[in-house]
């Protein structure tokens, strides 16, 4: 798996993140950067954690399940894109999450938004994908995207939170469906 495949997926995941980050943009008053780069880091920490701990899970179980890797990979994939296109049109209202800050809070919000980053850490163990490197760009652009969601939710409100959350479900999906097609020898 490429670099450029590796940051769509890095960016894909990172929508749910991005989603939460634009939320707490919008609860701020005024723009406090201390926050906003708390928030970054606990994201893209827990978004470069979770592939690492699905990735450990998947080389676990290898042995059993190699000849139907690209099928699992595609499930997972759509199935996750699935469920963000599918929260996209009857999601929470943004006051919901604007709830003040806190660290606890922040902490289950990281989890939740990274755990389909576990999913497809375990898919990242099938098609043998260096995951150092690839938990570090996904860590990285979910860090950055964060960063820039709780500015944009601070300048523009959350008119495109459906938007980034849509965009990052199609594009796991579209992968999914690649790496599907690939296996399948439909794609080269």
């Amino acid at each position: 798996m490429g670099v450029a495949e590796l940051f769509l997926i890095g960016v894909g995941l990172s929508m749910d993140a991005f989603a939460v980050a634009v939320c707490k943009g919008l609860a701020m008053p005024k723009m406090r950067w201390r926050q906003a780069a708390v928030i970054a880091l606990f994201f893209g920490g827990f978004q470069a954690l979770m592939p690492i701990l699905g990735w450990a899970l998947g080389r676990q179980f290898e042995m059993y399940i190699t000849s139907v890797d690209h099928w699992i990979a595609f499930a997972l994939l759509v199935s996750i894109g699935g469920k963000m296109i599918w929260d996209t049109f009857h999601e929470e209202s943004a006051e919901d999450l604007q709830e003040k800050f806190s660290l606890k809070e922040l902490l289950v919000l990281a989890i939740a938004t990274s755990i389909d980053a576990m999913a497809v850490g375990i898919t990242f163990a099938f098609l043998r994908v260096e995951i150092v490197s690839a938990a570090i760009l996904i860590g990285c652009t979910t860090c950055i995207l964060s960063l820039i969601g709780v500015c944009v939710g601070r300048q523009f409100g959350d008119r495109f939170q459906s938007r980034a959350t849509l965009a990052g479900g199609i594009i796991l999906c579209l992968i999914g469906l690649k790496i599907l097609l690939e296996h399948l020898g439909v794609l080269g």
